[in-house]
């Protein structure tokens, strides 16, 4: 925000005292309405930020946040300090938590909450689309991990009576997460790799 400087014979010249005082509170009104507006748009806020989660490349941040009225799962690009758009992710009937990113951000595995009970979900960026990867699975579970590329998930199991851990593998033939450099946008914008480049 900038802030644009006055000399302070130049306001009275213009200005009459009870008109300086109104022209000040429009101001401190205005920014307080700035800040109101961008608070949602800057990494740490006035709201509860917490659960992060680092890429294995560093560069995309994902945390649990009550910005907008309720829990939801917000990924922000370090680099480019933004957030990032991750639509679909978040839905009205569940409460998500706990994140965990592969390495480019492609994947976020999470844990769901709609019907009381949590369910691991795996949610691609590349397509925007979710999926639940414990269905009819017995027994709690919590804190899932995933691996870079994103093809194991690792989580705590409540289901012996006692919290272990248990990997999901889910398998050879899924589109793993590039961990050559190659970052998600490449892929979704249609750009060359860094292989490809060089």
């Amino acid at each position: 925000m900038k802030i644009q400087t006055f000399p302070i014979p130049s306001i009275f010249r213009f200005l009459h005292l009870g008109t300086l005082s109104l022209a000040i509170s429009s101001l401190l009104i205005s920014c307080r309405s700035y800040n109101s507006l961008n608070v949602n748009m800057a990494l740490n806020s006035l709201y509860t930020d917490e659960q992060p989660a680092l890429s294995g490349n560093g560069r995309f941040l994902a945390f649990v946040s009550n910005r907008n009225g309720k829990r939801n799962i917000l990924l922000y690009d370090l680099q480019q300090q933004q957030f990032v758009d991750i639509p679909r992710l978040n839905r009205r009937d569940a409460i998500a938590e706990s994140p965990s990113i592969s390495n480019n951000a492609r994947y976020i595995v999470y844990t769901a909450s709609d019907a009381g009970r949590p369910e691991i979900e795996l949610y691609d960026r590349l397509t925007n689309r979710w999926q639940v990867l414990t269905l009819g699975y017995r027994g709690w579970l919590r804190n899932p991990s995933i691996s870079a590329d994103g093809r194991y998930i690792v989580f705590e199991s409540g289901r012996r009576g006692q919290w272990d851990l248990e990997v999901i593998d889910r398998g050879p033939l899924i589109e793993l997460d590039i961990v050559d450099g190659s970052s998600v946008e490449s892929e979704i914008l249609g750009l060359p790799s860094l292989e490809e480049s060089n």
